[in-house]
């Protein structure tokens, strides 16, 4: 890595690193596609997605100065015109508003999402696709995105009662898989269903009074899985409107957490498919 490119930070105040101040402030009202990547997990995936031309990219990295030797070859995926800032702890703490563990952030934008339709034609022909409806917890927004990921599902589909991948816990939760796996998040649960079926997808939606086993459920071109949220699940008129799957489980519960219900039904069908 070029030495000429980290850029110590002695002043928290320091307007060259203003993207970083109080993160907890700025997730809660992200602007601008910008978004921030913790940990050298993410931060490696980040790398990736520059290196490919993806639409996502990096601004700026902010890392702990002890931190700074261990990760160089991660930084080295990074173009010259990504700044690479060094600061020691207290200051990186003051930066960042809270006591930053990992040591390694970065400031990343998310260039214009795509609508749904050109999301779903731009997949291949044979293609696995996760949707979510009113999925407001960010560990399983993370963990559906990172089962997505390990079986092979080509994009994920949100609603916009979900919430954002982009999220910091959320992106961290995923570890960098939300970086990975093509997603659309905006328009209601009917509107992505409609898309969904009009692309010539074979739609199943998950509940715990499913018609049909996941187990058994037949392959097809293109399939999607969609889940809603916990306890109340997907409503009523959606449910009657699909076709519909269930995971057999032992009794005394009446569901699973939506995450784990959402990988547990992508292995079965992924499998089926000859993905995994």
């Amino acid at each position: 890595m070029n030495a000429e490119r980290v850029i110590r930070i002695d002043d928290a105040a320091d307007p060259r690193i203003a993207g970083f101040t109080n993160i907890r402030e700025r997730d809660l009202r992200r602007s601008e596609g910008r978004f921030i990547a913790e940990g050298t997990v993410v931060l490696s995936v980040l790398g990736a997605a520059h290196q490919r031309k993806a639409d996502i990219s990096a601004e700026a990295v902010l890392v702990l100065e002890n931190r700074l030797e261990g990760i160089a070859n991660i930084l080295a995926a990074f173009p010259d015109d990504v700044a690479v800032y060094v600061a020691d702890k207290s200051v990186m703490n003051a930066i960042a508003g809270f006591d930053i563990h990992r040591g390694v952030l970065a400031l990343g934008r998310r260039k214009q999402e795509r609508p749904v339709t050109d999301l779903l034609e731009s997949l291949p022909k044979h293609a696995l696709v996760v949707a979510a409806a009113g999925i407001a917890n960010h560990d399983n927004i993370g963990s559906i995105f990172r089962n997505a990921a390990a079986f092979g599902a080509d994009a994920v589909l949100l609603d916009e009662t979900c919430c954002d991948p982009l999220y910091r816990k959320a992106l961290r939760v995923s570890v960098g898989a939300v970086l990975k796996v093509p997603y659309a998040r905006h328009g209601t649960a009917s509107e992505m269903i409609t898309a969904l079926l009009a692309g010539g997808f074979t739609l199943w939606g998950l509940s715990p009074s499913g018609r049909t086993d996941i187990r058994n459920i037949p392959p097809a071109q293109r399939m999607a899985l969609l889940t809603g949220t916990e306890g109340e699940g997907l409503p009523g008129h959606i449910l009657d409107s699909l076709e519909t799957a269930r995971i057999a489980q032992a009794p005394g519960l009446d569901s699973l957490n939506a995450a784990t219900a959402t990988g547990i039904a992508l292995h079965a069908i992924s499998s089926a498919m000859g993905r995994v």
